[in-house]
């Protein structure tokens, strides 16, 4: 999944960092097709004001090659839609009425976006079911990637709106699990978790 083309180039490197990990300046130049030159001093510029960083990789022979990935202030530049009072209006209401009540906060939530979607859904293959919830989800903010494989669909979020919430709360994970089953009335398996240190949240999905 290659950054759009309206973007800058600096903002085009971050996204191509967000969408891959770490990547060296050759691997961003390839990806690019602008020189080496160029783009190395895009990276100095970025590292200057902190959206990344480089570490160096050992190789099996040769020298180490340096690498670059987001810092924590590169990742802010990318959307995060539920701020910090979100988790202390949680918190506040998980201690005055319990753990349950946080289950049916989610579920509810779960609810509403399964009856604010379905309709899309109706009268549609898997494969036209699994296109609109990638659209859903990318309008959403979650940056997602679908491919598909000889088992059927792989779709990837490459960012999480709620991370801060689904850091705490892993309802909020078991939920989106639950929606998308709900809404593609096929299998769904999560095999890859941004809240448990993934890349990326990745769900492969088959018929049932």
């Amino acid at each position: 999944m290659s950054a759009p083309r309206d973007m800058s180039t600096r903002q085009q490197v971050l996204h191509m960092l967000k969408l891959q990990g770490p990547l060296s300046a050759r691997e961003i130049t390839a990806e690019l097709k602008i020189t080496e030159m160029a783009v190395r001093r895009h990276l100095a510029t970025l590292e200057k004001d902190g959206y990344i960083a480089p570490h160096l990789v050992r190789q099996t022979a040769g020298r180490p090659s340096a690498v670059y990935g987001l810092t924590d202030t590169g990742e802010t530049l990318f959307p995060k839609t539920y701020p910090k009072v979100t988790l202390d209006l949680l918190e506040e209401l998980q201690d005055e009425a319990g753990e349950e009540m946080i289950d049916l906060l989610f579920e509810r939530r779960r609810n509403k976006l399964r009856e604010r979607y379905i309709k899309e859904m109706e009268d549609k293959d898997l494969e036209s079911r699994v296109h609109s919830l990638a659209r859903i989800q990318n309008d959403g903010g979650y940056m997602t990637e679908l491919t598909e494989d000889e088992e059927g669909y792989i779709l990837r979020e490459y960012n999480c709106p709620i991370s801060e919430v689904a850091d705490v709360y892993q309802q909020a994970c078991r939920c989106e699990l639950e929606l998308f089953e709900s809404l593609l009335q096929a299998s769904v398996t999560r095999t890859e978790c941004l809240a448990k240190g993934g890349r990326c949240c990745t769900y492969k999905i088959k018929s049932s």
